[in-house]
């Protein structure tokens, strides 16, 4: 379902050269994998022998009855419904070979030697196996041709599923043959592995994992032997991982023989492809063994899926990104006044999140800068709409960030302007609200040309991918610090400031914190703000999701839904994903017009909104595709 592919990696516990023992095992864990609704199971190196046989691997009876029991799985996997990849040492023309078997449903669809023999520290491999590099050999098992080499790539019709696979040091070398296979095409790269332990070789075998996954934009299973192979010298310890495009999806527990498993996401994977224009397919003498596979009708989807995917899920991790955040704002700020010989700075400061993100930016370029904070002319312009509570959160935090404080009433300049233009005051339309967003940023414009100033702007991502902003008001500035900050990643960045400053000025952001977000452009009701935003125009949790999806990896609105249905579980019901998902769309496309014009501002993270960078989009485009296509659903 929306190329979603279950997949396992599996240790069971073995007996080193007892070939019927574990056999049995692995058509245990087979089958239990596909009753998880799992296609695809990997297992160690060598898993139907054990990798630690040594010399016995030069005995006739050894190598006999590791075919004998490969083609016992061959037979007995007719009713399990699932690929596995076996290891097996075999015979081809008189030389041994270090082989990972794919069988499905009572086939052997080929078999891949492995290329790359180590024989150094603890491993002698070259005293048993032959590499497979450039080997062209017929293989017969059992009377029939399989295919056989290090070029074979697996395509599961019926799904987008291409998978390849490496043995254990195969990775381990400057050019790996996953590298190779990802390039034509393999979406999945496997790994048959009996890695042993050391002290921190952990660390270095997932970063290594991580890393080719990611260089190769692919998904990774990676299968280690564990416990049951031999201790005379080394220790296995079974550590299995699931890798997608560098993020680690699941990872076993080590010195603890089990199976884990992991919903790989292939339309995640091509999009990144198609996206990044230096991945280049090459699948010059590529062998690719197609496998006509069944549905597993025990497949459920089981996949952690981040309803915040802006914001980092650990703690250590969030605290790190928002001061990374806060450091690519500040400083490309700092170039832009280095730049232009600005020493003044004018911010329209509402006692609202983004104006308050955008003055805490500001004031931390100007300490970079050695510019006195005085030199940060901050502006509070109270309208029709302003409460006391952001007008006294705005000035206090003005003051006790040492800026200067200006205020400027905008109601008389507002009324002239609607006598100017015959428009009724008590009329609260489109005119009432955009009059006042217009006259601060007037007024902000004509400031800093007094002071010879520049406006920092203060709109999110978030605000500009709906298109909540006023043309030609908030929606201009000569820099906008905030415009690859999602309006979810603006709440962390005030949090994460109001942790690590003074209780006076963490008191102030604390109560910004916890004020709801709101223009403050209609009069408010006995004294509390009357416009609340997310009632307007959706909750931005569900729209910076939307916004992840849609520009990240360009998703069909039928997959974001699903996603976006297992995220908000219990927190909101399908109807009402669908209708804001339905005004994400129709606003996306309708102010596209707006993001085209819009200022210089820094790009922050893997999704961004600028003209001239990220979003090539025509202010003219049609939306109905993906209007059309939610109201199918």
């Amino acid at each position: 379902m929306f190329d979603f592919f279950k997949v396992a990696a599996s240790t069971p516990k073995i007996k080193v050269a007892d070939v019927e023992y574990n056999s049995q095992r692995i058509l245990e864990c087979m089958k239990e994998a596909s009753d998880n609704g799992a296609g695809l199971i990997v297992f160690p190196e060598l898993s139907i022998t054990g990798y630690t046989c040594q010399d016995l691997f030069l005995q006739d009876s050894l190598i006999n009855g590791a075919k004998k029991a490969l083609l016992d799985i061959r037979d007995e996997s007719e009713d399990i419904n699932i690929i596995a990849v076996v290891g097996v040492p075999l015979m081809v023309n008189t030389k041994l070979y270090n082989c990972a078997a794919v069988i499905y449903k009572g086939e052997i669809l080929g078999v891949v030697p492995k290329s790359y023999i180590p024989n150094y520290s603890e491993f002698y491999e070259k005293r048993h196996f032959t590499s497979g590099i450039d080997v062209e050999a017929d293989l017969i098992i059992d009377d029939e041709y399989v295919d056989f080499g290090t070029n074979l790539l697996f395509s599961v019709v019926g799904t987008k599923l291409k998978f390849g696979i490496e043995i254990c040091e195969d990775l381990w070398v400057p050019n790996p043959p996953s590298t190779r296979l990802s390039l034509a095409g393999a979406l999945l790269n496997v790994n048959l592995s009996a890695s042993d332990e050391n002290t921190g070789k952990d660390i270095y075998r997932r970063d290594l994992i991580k890393n080719q996954s990611a260089r190769t934009l692919s998904a990774y299973v990676y299968a280690d032997a564990g416990l049951g192979e031999s201790t005379t010298d080394l220790v296995f310890s079974g550590h299995n991982l699931i890798v997608e495009n560098g993020t680690v999806l699941k990872e076993s527990e080590r010195f603890k023989n089990q199976t884990i498993y992991a919903d790989i996401d292939l339309g995640r994977l091509i999009s990144e492809r198609r996206r990044i224009n230096t991945f280049e397919i090459d699948d010059d003498g590529i062998e690719e063994v197609e496998i006509e596979f069944e549905e597993n009708d025990n497949y459920s989807f089981n996949r952690y899926v981040d309803k915040a995917p802006f914001v980092p899920s650990n703690q250590d991790e969030r605290q790190k990104r928002c001061q990374e955040i806060l450091n690519i704002q500040a400083y490309g700020l700092v170039k832009r006044l280095e730049h232009t010989g600005c020493k003044c700075a004018v911010v329209g400061v509402s006692g609202g999140l983004d104006s308050t993100l955008a003055l805490l930016v500001t004031v931390r370029a100007f300490d970079i800068l050695n510019i006195p904070r005085e030199n940060i002319l901050a502006v509070t312009m109270p309208g029709f709409g302003t409460t006391d509570r952001t007008y006294t959160n705005a000035v206090t935090l003005i003051k006790s960030l040492k800026a200067t404080f200006r205020e400027i009433n905008i109601s008389e300049a507002v009324k002239l302007h609607f006598n100017d233009i015959e428009h009724n005051i008590d009329i609260h339309d489109i005119t009432y609200e955009n009059a006042q967003a217009r006259q601060r940023t007037y007024l902000l414009m004509d400031l800093a040309n007094e002071y010879n100033g520049m406006v920092i702007g203060t709109g999110d991502m978030s605000e500009m991918a709906l298109g909540w902003a006023t043309y030609n008001g908030d929606h201009m500035s000569m820099y906008g610090v905030n415009s690859g900050v999602p309006k979810t990643l603006v709440r962390h960045l005030v949090s994460y400031y109001a942790d690590t400053t003074d209780k006076e000025i963490a008191d102030i952001l604390r109560d910004i914190l916890d004020t709801p977000v709101s223009p403050e452009l209609l009069p408010p009701k006995d004294g509390v703000i009357s416009q609340k935003t997310e009632n307007l125009v959706g909750p931005y949790s569900l729209h910076d999701f939307f916004l992840y999806y849609v520009l990240r990896f360009g998703y069909e609105p039928d997959k974001i839904l699903y996603l976006a249905k297992i995220a908000f579980k219990g927190e909101f019901n399908e109807s009402v994903i669908k209708s804001w998902l339905k005004t994400f769309y129709r606003r996306f496309f309708a102010q596209q017009f707006k993001r085209s014009c819009m200022p210089d501002g820094p790009k922050v993270g893997s999704v961004a909104l600028s003209p001239r960078g990220d979003l090539r989009m025509p202010s003219d485009a049609v939306g109905k595709l993906w209007l059309d296509k939610i109201e199918n659903l």
